[in-house]
Order: C-alpha cells, then sequence, then structure tokens
C-alpha cells in the first residue's frame, strides 16, 4: 500500500538516472566466467504439492528435462536465494500462487545452455533471470519459453545478480516514482537493515541522494551502523535517536527528507512524518511537500547459493 502526499513541481528526473547508469560505470565490472555444458545431466527440483509450512510441503524430486524446441531455451541455474515472499507463495497467503504442483522460488540467475530455432534475443552463455514471479528457480535446470527470462550482462556479482528481481527494482521505483528527486535531496526510511533499504541506501548513493536512516537498536548497533554506512548510509540512526530533540541538527547540513519510506508503522512511521519537508510559506496552510510510502518488508536477508 503506498500512501502519496502532494506532488510539487515538475522537477526533472533525467539526472539520476543518468548519475545511477555513471555510477555503476564507475564502480568498474567483476566479470565471473561459468562454463555452460549441453551435455544431459539429473535435473533436481524442490516441488511443493500443496500450500503449507515449508519445511513440512516441499520434498526434493527429479525431473525429466524437455526437450528444446521453437521459442524454447534451456537453463542451468547458477545461484537462487530464499526470499520471504518465496516462503509465503508455499503457505498459500502470497497474492500470486503458481498452480500446483510447483517449484519454488521467485528470484534467480542462470545461464543459458541452449535455445530452440525461434529464439533470437538470447544465446548459450547469456545470463538470464525470470520475468515475472512464479518461475520456480529452485531447481538446477530447467527448460523455459523465451518470453519467460529477462538477459542480464555476466558483470554482474553473482549474488547480486542473483537478487536482482525483487529488492532493487522495489527501492529503485519507490525513489523515482513518488517524488521527482534531484541531487542533493534527503530521503529517509525505518528499517533501514532490510534487503529493501539496504538497496535504497546505495542506489540513493548512487544518485546522490542523502539517506536517513532508522533502525532498531541492539547489542551491536554499532556493527550494523558501521556496515550501512560503507554501503552509502549518511546517517544512521536508532528508533530512539530519532525521536529526541537534538536529531534536528542533522538537517543543518542537509535539507528535510522529501520522501520517507516506512515498512514498520505506528510511532515509527509517525516519526519520520514529523521529519518531513513542509511547502513554502505561500499556502494559506503548511502541507507536506514529499510522499510516505509504506510497504511490506521483512528484515530477513536473501540466502544466495547454488542449488546443487
Amino acid at each position: 500500500m503506498s500512501i502519496s502526499g502532494r506532488l510539487t513541481g515538475a522537477r526533472a528526473r533525467a539526472p539520476l538516472h543518468a548519475g545511477l547508469f555513471e555510477t555503476w560505470l564507475r564502480r568498474g565490472r567483476t566479470a565471473s566466467s561459468y562454463s555452460a555444458s549441453s551435455e544431459p545431466s539429473k535435473v533436481r527440483a524442490l516441488i511443493y504439492g500443496n500450500h503449507g509450512d515449508p519445511a513440512k510441503v516441499i520434498q526434493l524430486k527429479n525431473l525429466e528435462l524437455t526437450a528444446v524446441e521453437g521459442s524454447d531455451v534451456h537453463v542451468r541455474m547458477l545461484a537462487a536465494p530464499v526470499n520471504p515472499s518465496d516462503i509465503n507463495m508455499i503457505q498459500g497467503n502470497y497474492g500470486l500462487l503458481p498452480k500446483l504442483p510447483a517449484v519454488g522460488g521467485n528470484e534467480g540467475i542462470g545461464q543459458v545452455v541452449a535455445v530452440g530455432s525461434s529464439v533470437s534475443r538470447l544465446k548459450p552463455g547469456d545470463w538470464v533471470i525470470p520475468a515475472s514471479a512464479g518461475l520456480g528457480t529452485w531447481r538446477t535446470e530447467a527448460v523455459f519459453s523465451e518470453e519467460a527470462l529477462i538477459g542480464i550482462p555476466k558483470d554482474i556479482p553473482l549474488q547480486s545478480a542473483a537478487t536482482l528481481g525483487v529488492n532493487p527494482c522495489t527501492a529503485y521505483r519507490m525513489l523515482v516514482d513518488f517524488e521527482q528527486l534531484q541531487p542533493g535531496d534527503s530521503v529517509i526510511q525505518n528499517a533501514s537493515n532490510s534487503g529493501v533499504g539496504q538497496a535504497v541506501i546505495q542506489i540513493a548513493s548512487a544518485l546522490r541522494l542523502k539517506t536517513i536512516n532508522v533502525v532498531r537498536d541492539r547489542p551491536d548497533i554499532q556493527k550494523l551502523t558501521d556496515r550501512l554506512k560503507n554501503l552509502g548510509a549518511d546517517y544512521v540512526l536508532t528508533e530512539e535517536e530519532l525521536r529526541i530533540p537534538e536529531t534536528k541538527t542533522i538537517f543543518k547540513d542537509v535539507p528535510l527528507p522529501r520522501l520517507a519510506l516506512n515498512c514498520v508503522g505506528g510511532k515509527s512511521s509517525t516519526e519520520l512524518l514529523r521529519h518531513l519537508a513542509l511547502q513554502g510559506p505561500t499556502k494559506p496552510l503548511p502541507e507536506r511537500t514529499l510522499s510516505i510510502v509504506t510497504f511490506p518488508v521483512h528484515v530477513t536477508p536473501s540466502l544466495a547459493g547454488s542449488p546443487e
């Protein structure tokens, strides 16, 4: 669910997109080499025939690989993460449910082994990710239709490529869809150590946006603070620190946030709202100029690893 405030001005997004691309180029391309063989192999998959507790309904089974024809693409999976949405889908309480029996896994990175005669966008050796949820990535290999796959560069780190389809896309859309931000603007978010929160920090840094990141207090708070700052966070605060008056000193160095990202609710979201920028004095009553976006997220990180 998203709750949008008033949008003001026609602020161009082009500089943000350009800045993101330039940052990606500056950071370089870490190439990884993975060979793909067309020799037949035993295909294994994690399958569930009914919804319920994943520990009880998931089974490891052997599958037969279908022949590659027409628009088919034979893919060997290199890595597949475990995302909370995967668990929800198996439990049967996710918004999108595949036809049963189904192979688990919504995200992953695979390498093309062979293609059918009518495939035009992909070739053996290419890296691919699912085009939509429900493809079933928890398997060693499979034959998919070309339309079900998106080709991506092979110079992306493997773990990043495997988790590209959910959290980073969510973070990017929240940063660009609700407010037309410019370099130098600031964003405030809670649950900043979640998968989406960490992606927000990195993308915002690439777009030259300032981030105020709120997390729950914990014994190793300094370790978490250092990790988030290494990702590009400008400020990391606990929920308690956000509530004290001294926090306002931050906004001597950065502008008040134009966008707030909330996935906690309650007092935490109220505190985010208190720090949002106000509209200028030309209006009879002050109004918030930015958006507060509420979204569901889990702090559990994605786990990437070979299914073999």
